[in-house]
């Protein structure tokens, strides 16, 4: 990379808490600790600080054959697709996978239709040669080669995130003292959006509440979006059904202090989304040393590996077995917790995605 002249780093758009923009920023910042001219630039930012450039002054900063764009793509944007047309320097693409649009239909039209156009969008850029392709997992990069890019282009670099933070911070007292209350709290933390499993998470607390422990709580943390409404007033019309008033906890957004706590209160993170191309909570429980289940749909069996219990069957029996066996072996939970808390220092922390991105990077001087 000794020859790269400037680095752009660009994307739709960057809010904080996002799993995307965490990534994009972590990229922005290697580079800049690296010594590279690097800037971000982005259709819209919720961000003051750092900088974000607007997508339309790019060409004033890349305009030269040895400059780099990387290009994250997630869902519809043409002025993404513009600028790899346009481009007249190096490209990558950074593949975050783009949910299928069937998960939104008759919830959100807006969401269907821009899942459903940048898929398109990734069959176009998957054979437009470009000089890099990075997945955040294998089961993205599997995505692109199949689509028709160079398998020997694609590689695999996990996504940057926001834990170095979580750790340095101190939790938030109110939320242990409100739930340290000597019951087993399960835990989820995942945006409230139709593909991520909630009806089926709800359902395997059920049985697992009703048949093994009435003495726990579900505690879901996330954003509720607009667009979604009609699948929330779902989601309480099915803890109602199921019994679950007063067992189940919606947190909405918290601040990382209250994240925290949340992963430090709880004996077990569960998941049941049908669609992940990472999934970066896994990655949180793992770091915090919160022993995982899940069902091994999409990327999670990439992200969990053997450091988890993982369910090939989505059998709401199953899980609620699982998890009971899980809270109830103290050991299994305490040996999961390590392996997790090890395989994220082999694989996942910062340091080891920076190593891998610039490894990465490197071919494109080989």
């Amino acid at each position: 990379m000794a020859n790269l002249k400037r680095i752009a780093v660009v994307t739709s758009h960057l809010a904080p808490g996002d799993a995307v923009s965490n990534d994009v920023m972590g990229m922005y910042e290697a580079f800049l600790r690296r010594g590279y001219d690097a800037r971000m630039y982005a259709g819209s930012s919720d961000f003051d600080d750092p900088v974000v450039h607007p997508i339309s002054e790019i060409r004033s900063f890349i305009d030269q054959p040895d400059d780099l764009v990387i290009y994250h793509h997630s869902i519809a944007w043409t002025p993404g697709q513009e600028l790899l047309r346009d481009a007249t320097c190096r490209v990558g693409i950074k593949y975050h996978n783009i949910t299928p649009a069937k998960f939104f239909v008759g919830f959100s039209s807006w969401h269907e239709e821009m899942c459903r156009t940048g898929r398109d969008e990734l069959k176009e850029i998957a054979v437009a040669g470009c000089d890099l392709y990075l997945a955040d997992s294998s089961y993205n990069r599997k995505e692109l080669v199949e689509l028709g890019a160079a398998p020997g282009k694609c590689l695999v670099v996990p996504p940057f995130h926001h834990i170095d933070r979580l750790e340095s911070l101190d939790a938030d007292e109110k939320v242990l003292d409100t739930y340290r209350d000597g019951k087993t709290n399960i835990l989820m933390v995942s945006r409230i959006a139709p593909h991520k499993g909630h009806m089926a998470l709800l359902e395997a607390f059920a049985m697992y509440y009703l048949d093994y422990n009435s003495e726990c709580r579900l505690i879901i943390v996330g954003k509720e979006e607009e667009r979604f409404q009609r699948y929330s007033r779902k989601m309480r019309d099915v803890v109602s059904s199921l019994l679950l008033d007063g067992a189940v906890v919606f947190t909405g957004p918290v601040t990382d202090r209250a994240l925290k706590s949340y992963y430090l209160l709880s004996n077990l993170f569960a998941i049941a989304s049908e669609h992940e191309g990472f999934c970066v909570p896994i990655v949180e429980a793992m770091a915090l040393k919160v022993p995982v289940v899940a069902y091994a749909s999409s990327a999670i069996p990439d992200t969990l590996g053997d450091a988890g219990v993982l369910l090939d069957e989505r059998d709401p029996v199953l899980m609620a077995g699982a998890i009971n066996r899980l809270i109830s072996d103290e050991d299994l939970s305490f040996n999961l917790a390590v392996n997790a808390r090890q395989r994220y220092d082999r694989h996942f922390s910062n340091d080891k995605i920076e190593t891998e991105l610039f490894g990465a990077l490197s071919q494109l001087t080989s």
